[in-house]
């Protein structure tokens, strides 16, 4: 044990600075190890600030002048001393134990960290020739960093060695479970930022040890950086007590170990201890659970490091605190291009780092330090787990077709849509037991999707009870994914499919909402990754939407809500797609179509419960692959021009657009009317803004371009007019949906509400045929008598007329 060292950690100080405060009070280094390690930290840290602040002299092989800073300072200092210390640590252990090993960055705008360490492993000159290992190329490389044409300040898709980029901070514990999961040689390393710490997603995703089996899965070894400041504020975690963080992990299941202090050589000989204790004891649980074939839930180690912000940096600098306090966070000199004196402060603090010592005169690492990286994949650079899409194999995958409902008539037959599609993910489960699974916030059995349990259980490692047996559901080994936090669910799925695997989340449509932002952060690692060469495709990110808007009569207003669309067509063509099946075996078709297809997030709306199916599987197929097409069993303008365009999408309006169309046939038999329904939302918008759009003439053969068409559709009916903008014939568009009224209805009332039931929809139809004159007064009338009884029934039984509930398509 070094003589410098505290016995007792849990002394009273909270603060960064000092000698090494650590729970494990080995010193593994030998005074050689430790030499070199902290050469190569000093090294790390030089480059991180040639990332800041240079765009000439990347080696001050000269005075440091204005002319070789960038003109805009950008980027973070704060985090990154404590995450290259970390990495470097654990680059000891990885060459040591032979370990399979990724870093997860969580800490935000934390790319210099990982950046200089993927430059160091040489990864970065693999991938990116022009940023060589001599002075023209760290020149390039430090010119780039947040600078027009380069590359961004977070472990963007261009960083070798991430599947994390940490722009929206919170999800690196879930994203590093993700990844973990059936990979069980794999060690996620993650930093966790202490602003990160204070998010809810982060603080629900440290219980998913509670859903990591130990002989399957890999582990995840967090480690919480306690730099102490956010932006301008402390950080919650960094100004309590020892015991409270103590208490606060092991609560939630976890072994911490502390590693505190300032002084770096004995911070080194501590980390240096505390990440072995740290891999021994994952090793020995592995070995344990896989040698006696019992799965059981150990209490994983994690690490609380806590060191100064901006570590290593001036503690002060023109009498005002910057090392250790929230002026670290940032640029740490910003005025430099003005402030001579703190130019000449830079220079000295770059040349602190004695940078002459460790890159030769061509600007290569020397090799002494060079050799202290693993090499090929071991580095956490280059191991192909962050670029998933290398590993990734195709979903061994059932034939759809043979899960088909039977359908004779078009809109007679009522089925289970997704009780039968189900079945299909049941066997898509049982044929891909590695490398498939379902995600969900406790909603796979409400969702009608429990036929997948024959398959695989729900995963759970927490305590058993007797009456678990009984529905329960529960299996160590199990292939679905349930806890009541969609946040980590969400996270789970996207470190899943990063790291080469596929997967499905299902969840309630109205509160989909709670992962917008995630959603939208991986919208836009998928469109920057594509402009990656060496990024392998990875399994798209499917979200399966059901118990609708349009079904949640029973839950009232506060379960109304389909605006996820909106969200989601808010993202770049290139990366998103939605469908809304209007039956069964469209379902199954959308489904199958998602779950084969690589580097999209795509949207499947579905409602959960019974409903009329109305195409057989050949006419399902050759629809969804069109994504919009006339029905022409609803129709009765073939051969001649329609009076009237009704168009719907979704399940549930489809059904009132066809009973609205029925309506008017029965009550005006000469009107001649085209029924259009759209599984694609994005055939709506033209081509020259979406790969899937039609052409206007497409458009226009479908919808004419000078017929009213009165279009049903799933969620808010502004969505509709945005995605039609300036096509032919847009002010014949006339769209119902939902309109943000609800309550505790039955489904006409809330329809009824919202004008998508089929007599507010036959009434319009009306109101749109200035040609009809006074012919359709009678039927407007009756339409209006009939919604009005159906509306009192609903009030005084409780249950719309059994008549509506049993319709069939008439014709």
């Amino acid at each position: 044990m070094s003589p410098h060292a505290s016995d007792d950690v849990s002394v009273e100080s909270i603060s960064p600075y000092g000698i090494a405060r650590a729970t494990v009070k080995d010193t593994p280094l030998s005074k050689e190890e430790a030499k070199k390690i902290d050469d190569y930290f000093k090294a790390s840290l030089y480059l991180c600030l040639g990332m800041l602040f240079l765009k000439q002299n990347p080696l001050l092989h000269e005075p440091l002048k204005v002319e070789h800073l960038k003109s805009r300072l950008l980027g973070h200092w704060g985090s990154d001393a404590g995450q290259i210390f970390t990495y470097i640590h654990f680059n000891r252990l990885i060459k040591k134990y032979d370990l399979d090993s990724i870093f997860i960055s969580g800490p935000g705008h934390g790319a210099p960290a990982v950046l200089s360490q993927a430059y160091l492993e040489g990864t970065y000159s693999e991938v990116y020739p022009d940023k060589s290992e001599d002075v023209e190329g760290m020149r390039r490389f430090f010119k780039q960093f947040s600078f027009p044409g380069g590359i961004g300040s977070h472990a963007t898709p261009e960083t070798p060695g991430s599947l994390h980029e940490g722009g929206e901070l919170g999800y690196s514990i879930s994203h590093a479970f993700g990844a973990v999961f059936d990979n069980p040689d794999l060690i996620a390393l993650t930093m966790v930022g202490d602003g990160e710490s204070e998010t809810g997603p982060l603080a629900t995703s440290w219980h998913s040890t509670k859903f990591l089996n130990p002989i399957t899965d890999g582990a995840v070894l967090p480690v919480l950086h306690l730099n102490g400041y956010k932006i301008n504020n402390p950080t919650v975690l960094a100004r309590i007590s020892h015991k409270e963080i103590e208490s606060l992990f092991v609560g939630y299941g976890w072994t911490p170990y502390f590693v505190e202090g300032s002084d770096p050589e004995t911070m080194h000989q501590a980390m240096a201890a505390t990440l072995e204790k740290c891999v021994t004891e994952i090793r020995a649980y592995q070995k344990q659970a896989r040698e006696s074939g019992k799965a059981f839930r150990p209490h994983w180690p994690m690490i609380v490091l806590r060191s100064p912000k901006g570590w290593t940096g001036p503690r002060k600098v023109d009498d005002h605190y910057l090392e250790g306090f929230w002026r670290a966070h940032q640029i740490p000199l910003p005025d430099v291009a003005t402030n001579a004196a703190h130019l000449k402060l830079l220079e000295d603090w770059m040349r602190s780092y004695e940078p002459e010592k460790f890159f030769d005169e061509s600007g290569k690492l020397i090799p002494e330090l060079k050799e202290l990286a693993p090499e090929g994949n071991r580095r956490m650079s280059a191991n192909p787990v962050a670029n998933g899409g290398v590993l990734k194999k195709p979903l061994n995958m059932p034939d759809f077709r043979n899960y088909a409902i039977e359908v004779h008539r078009g809109g007679t037959t009522e089925a289970p849509s997704m009780s039968n599609m189900a079945v299909f993910l049941r066997d898509i489960i049982a044929a891909n037991q590695t490398n498939f699974r379902l995600f969900g916030p406790d909603e796979t059995e409400s969702n009608k999707l429990g036929g997948v349990y024959q398959a695989g259980k729900k995963v759970w490692m927490g305590e058993y009870f007797e009456e678990d047996v009984d529905g329960g559901n529960l299996d160590f080994t199990g292939r679905v994914m349930e806890m009541l936090s969609e946040h980590t669910c969400e996270g789970w799925l996207e470190g899943y499919t990063l790291s080469g695997r596929h997967g499905l989340l299902n969840s309630y449509e109205p509160f989909i909402h709670i992962i917008d932002s995630m959603v939208n952060q991986h919208c836009k690692w998928i469109e920057k990754s594509q402009e990656v060469e060496w990024r392998a495709k990875v399994a798209s990110l499917n979200i399966l939407l059901t118990a609708t808007v349009w079904r949640q009569d029973h839950n009232g207003f506060t379960h109304q809500d389909p605006g996820f669309l909106d969200v989601v067509a808010n993202k770049s063509p290139e990366v998103v797609r939605i469908y809304l099946p209007p039956d069964g075996n469209c379902l199954l078709s959308c489904m199958d179509h998602c779950l084969r297809s690589s580097n999209y997030v795509n949207v499947i709306v579905a409602d959960k419960q019974n409903h009329l199916q109305y195409l057989d599987m050949e006419a399902a197929i050759e629809h969804c692959s069109k994504g919009v097409g006339i029905w022409d069993w609803a129709s009765n303008d073939q051969g001649c021009e329609p009076d009237l365009v009704m168009a719907s999408c979704g399940d549930v309006p489809t059904m009132e657009s066809l009973a609205a169309t029925a309506l008017l046939r029965e009550n005006l038999p000469g009107l001649k009317i085209r029924f259009v329904n759209v599984v694609d939302l994005f055939k709506l918008v033209p081509e020259s803004e979406h790969s899937h759009g039609l052409s206007d003439r497409e458009y226009s053969a479908i919808f004419t371009s000078d017929k009213p068409v009165i279009f049903n559709f799933h969620s808010y009916p502004w969505l509709i007019h945005r995605l039609t903008y300036k096509r032919p014939g847009q002010h014949n568009l006339h769209v119902r949906g939902y309109k943000e009224k609800g309550n505790i209805d039955t489904p006409l009332e809330l329809a009824i509400r919202n004008q998508t039931d089929r007599f507010s929809l036959a009434i319009d139809a009306l109101d749109r045929m200035p040609s009809l004159g006074n012919t359709g007064a009678a039927t407007r009338e009756k339409l209006l008598n009939a919604q009005i009884r159906c509306k009192n029934e609903a009030y005084e039984n409780g249950i719309d007329p059994k008549s509506l509930q049993e319709w069939v398509w008439p014709f």
